[in-house]
């Protein structure tokens, strides 16, 4: 699937520079164009990959290219009101060559938070492809203005992308790492996961190609009806033996040339990563039961790829989600590990959306609560001295 990649406020950017260093590593060529949008300019300065020329700074004439505060109201106000600059780098994409737009941003900050449901709006209105969001929602001890900022943005992208991808950064941290460490492993995590369903299906010279290719129109059709998806993932290792050859706790077999592999085992083998990965942690914490649609890939060298596993884990996964679209196919590729990704499209039973809105309603209220004690102290401080002395004017 080819994207055109677009990274809006901090950790957009740095997502989407990922995502292009994944592609190199990979070769798998997701990324079309990539394109970062930012009202601070030194968060487009510290980008890796992303061209120079596609980084758009936004907001001059307001901020000064110091960012907007963690204020998203303000930071869709300067979407809006600079759209014609990010459409200008949008126009040297060739859209004729891309099977989707994907916003990336996170929630819970400010030009992001703003911006990426207003670019979101803009593209679907001019351009015929999708239009796919991916939003990151902030942990809950990063504070209130956040979760607030968080589940504004969340209703509203939802609303304006045709698919809103979440990743879910409460889920992912580790106690005792550094704040920077934290990020990193995290986005390393978001660009694998995605890297593998978006790269499902691309055929590079001399690899091998699919028995059950799974390509952009199964993504696309997976993630058609809108709503919010989830992804899970898990693998397990394949490992060279002395000889060359591969062995693997896998499949159980010496994996010699092939000869030694269990058939039976590697079905069961492959049904239980995919059940791993689907009961696991999801980029986003739900019930998979009621999952609209799901897609299931499995990549790993294609010995190991076992047709008739692939097709017992799709049928199970028809079977826990309840949902009669359950896609599924294979991805070989020459990297050392076999893995299940699965994509739960208009996933509806998430509680971690549920929570995010209540403590943001309770947040709202304690700061109109803190804004209307503040002015009453104001007004109390000045009052007192108002009866002895004049004002200037």
């Amino acid at each position: 699937m080819k994207l055109a990649m677009i990274g809006f406020g901090q950790a957009g950017g740095k997502i989407v520079d990922r995502f292009l260093d994944y592609d190199d590593r990979t070769n798998s060529g997701i990324v079309r164009a990539a394109i970062a949008v930012n009202s601070a300019k030194a968060d487009l300065i510290g980008l890796d990959r992303i061209p120079e020329e596609n980084r758009v700074l936004i907001g001059q004439a307001r901020v000064k290219g110091h960012g907007v505060g963690a204020d998203n109201e303000l930071g869709a106000e300067i979407a809006e009101e600079d759209i014609d600059e990010v459409q200008n780098a949008i126009d040297a994409i060739p859209t004729h060559e891309v099977d989707a737009f994907l916003v990336v941003s996170g929630m819970g900050g400010g030009t992001g938070s703003g911006g990426a449901p207003v670019l979101a709006k803009h593209l679907k209105r001019i351009y015929t492809i999708p239009v796919y969001g991916l939003g990151v929602l902030p942990g809950t001890d990063e504070g209130g203005i956040y979760t607030l900022n968080a589940a504004r943005s969340f209703q509203t992208f939802v609303r304006e992308v045709d698919n809103l991808l979440v990743f879910d950064n409460d889920s992912w941290r580790q106690t005792g790492e550094s704040v920077e460490g934290g990020y990193e492993q995290i986005n390393e995590e978001i660009v694998r996961r995605f890297g593998i369903l978006f790269g499902a299906g691309e055929v590079g010279d001399g690899q091998e190609v699919a028995e059950s290719v799974v390509d952009s129109s199964e993504i696309i059709n997976t993630l058609s009806g809108g709503g919010v998806s989830t992804v899970g993932y898990a693998s397990e290792e394949v490992e060279l033996n002395t000889s060359g050859g591969l062995l693997s706790r896998f499949t159980g077999g010496d994996g010699g040339g092939g000869d030694g592999l269990d058939a039976a085992n590697t079905t069961n083998r492959i049904t239980s990563l995919v059940r791993k990965a689907a009961l696991g942690r999801l980029t986003l914490p739900c019930e998979i039961e009621g999952t609209e649609r799901a897609l299931l890939v499995l990549s790993g060298p294609s010995k190991y790829l076992n047709r008739k596993g692939i097709e017992r884990g799709r049928k199970w996964l028809e079977e826990e989600t309840g949902s009669m679209e359950v896609r599924g196919g294979d991805f070989p590729r020459g990297e050392p590990e076999v893995s299940a990704a699965i994509l739960l499209s208009g996933v509806t039973n998430v509680p971690r959306i549920k929570r995010l809105q209540q403590v943001a309603i309770e947040a709202q209220d304690n700061m109109d609560d803190i804004q209307e004690e503040s002015d009453e102290n104001l007004e109390e401080l000045v009052e007192d001295d108002e009866d002895e002395l004049e004002p200037l004017f």
